[in-house]
């Protein structure tokens, strides 16, 4: 009896305890009741209308989606209609940053519309007219014709740190005011072709229709606009990055001042110190950019730097990863001089160097040229000159001058070979190369014809 009596009180001392961790589990919890009834009149739905013009587009047409990575998708609503279908489609959202009518979202929201049209909290709607976009930070600012608007409250994002709780707020998949929370799992977080932002990467469930929606604190401060998705699916898997408020507010405060962002530009090529970089430039750990090609019209050459030097200090702050350089220039304004510690020859050398305007890619620059990129199938060709065409009896096809790592590597590509017909197509030069490249199906199996040393055969090509 005393040996039931005593199995009793162990399990009842087990309940209790379990019980007292649950409760003070869940007391630890955060509770974002209090933070969403103050915030969510604040943030709003945003639609756009845009004209079809007959020509086919959709909504999302004049959105530039080619220049975009494709691990990173932006937040499109994914149902592009055809021409007859009513040009109206809710893209995303977007949060009142002041009183008189002033409002933030991504730049791929509104990108391209006609009619931009804000609808608020308490069901009202306006339209909405652009101040201003910038394309580089996927930033735009709106305004509306009203007074007296709520708004939110804007935090400080240089000081937030991984493991804080985080909230946002937006209309994924239509669903307006829907509420996800979650922790930042990284921040300073840099992006293929995103280099002037420094991400905050969180947990946060983040789908469509949540872009340009605010991401706030526990303080229910906005500390970012909901941006990126890292997906292969369309949809959210974990990895969510956000634009830190205070880069969203230097280029809000631009827009809405001279109608563009005006960014410094230092004009040099980097790339990551590693472990053997460091080892052999001396340095006790891998640290800084190390500066691999130098525009010599720019404002690193003007300054003295040189092709070589380790970048360890930038106006101030010291660089850790090479990508924490680009988003620190990009906020110098242009024509300031900043002090930039660099190691050459195994010395701390100290120089200072005037920030220039970014230039823009539309206009001819003197700007490092950047590498060729290589083809979906991981090739780099080049058009056959007439020696070429006389030394192998050809009279149509393009060389081969690179092969990296995808779909024709597997299939045994090698440098020099030619391609003179891919999937039923004579291959007469690049341009043409490139044009059947672009109609070819992922996933789909293509003959090729190959010519090497003088021999030709067909050899199935697989696209990936």
């Amino acid at each position: 009896m005393k040996h039931t009596y005593s199995n009793l009180s162990q399990w009842l001392c087990g309940f209790i305890l379990f019980v007292f961790s649950s409760v003070s589990m869940a007391a630890s919890l955060p509770d974002f009741t209090e933070l969403v009834e103050d915030a969510a009149p604040a943030v709003v739905n945003i639609s756009t209308v845009k004209s079809n013009n007959g020509q086919g587009e959709t909504p999302l047409s004049g959105i530039d989606k080619e220049n975009l990575p494709e691990i990173f998708r932006h937040f499109f609503d994914g149902r592009e209609g055809s021409p007859q279908q009513q040009p109206q489609q809710s893209l995303g959202s977007g949060f009142i940053i002041s009183k008189d009518g002033y409002i933030l979202t991504n730049n791929h929201v509104v990108a391209g519309a006609d009619k931009i049209i804000v609808r608020l909290s308490d069901r009202r709607e306006m339209e909405a007219q652009l101040v201003g976009s910038d394309r580089r930070t996927d930033l735009a600012l709106l305004k509306v014709d009203a007074n007296k608007l709520p708004v939110v409250e804007l935090g400080d994002s240089s000081k937030l740190k991984a493991g804080e709780w985080v909230l946002a707020i937006g209309s994924p998949f239509g669903f307006d005011y829907s509420v996800t929370a979650g922790i930042v799992s990284a921040v300073g977080r840099s992006l293929p072709n995103e280099n002037y932002v420094p991400f905050i990467q969180t947990d946060v469930a983040i789908n469509p229709g949540n872009s340009g929606g605010p991401l706030f604190n526990l303080d229910g401060d906005v500390i970012g606009i909901n941006s990126q998705i890292y997906t292969r699916s369309g949809g959210f898997m974990g990895l969510s990055f956000a634009i830190p408020i205070d880069v969203a507010m230097n280029v809000a405060d631009q827009l809405k001042d001279k109608g563009r962002v005006a960014r410094g530009w230092l004009g040099v090529l980097i790339q990551e110190v590693n472990r053997d970089l460091a080892e052999s430039f001396g340095l006790r750990k891998p640290m800084g950019a190390l500066v691999v090609q130098v525009s010599k019209e720019g404002p690193a050459g003007k300054g003295g730097i040189q092709e070589g030097d380790i970048i360890l200090e930038f106006n101030g702050i010291e660089i850790f990863r090479s990508g924490e350089l680009p988003p620190l220039v990009g906020q110098v304004h242009p024509g300031e001089s900043v002090r930039v510690d660099v190691l050459r020859g195994g010395k701390n050398v100290t120089l200072t160097i005037v920030i220039e305007e970014l230039p823009d890619k539309k206009r001819p620059t003197s700007a490092v040229k950047k590498a060729p990129a290589v083809d979906r199938l991981g090739l780099l060709v080049q058009d056959l000159n007439p020696e070429m065409k006389q030394r192998w009896d050809v009279d149509h096809g393009v060389l081969i001058t690179e092969v990296k790592p995808g779909s024709a590597a597997k299939s045994g590509l090698k440098r020099r070979d030619l391609i003179t017909m891919i999937n039923g197509v004579q291959i007469t030069n690049a341009k043409e190369y490139q044009r059947v490249l672009d109609t070819l199906e992922a996933g789909s199996s293509v003959p090729r014809r190959v010519g090497r040393k003088g021999v030709a055969t067909f050899i199935p090509l697989k696209v990936e």
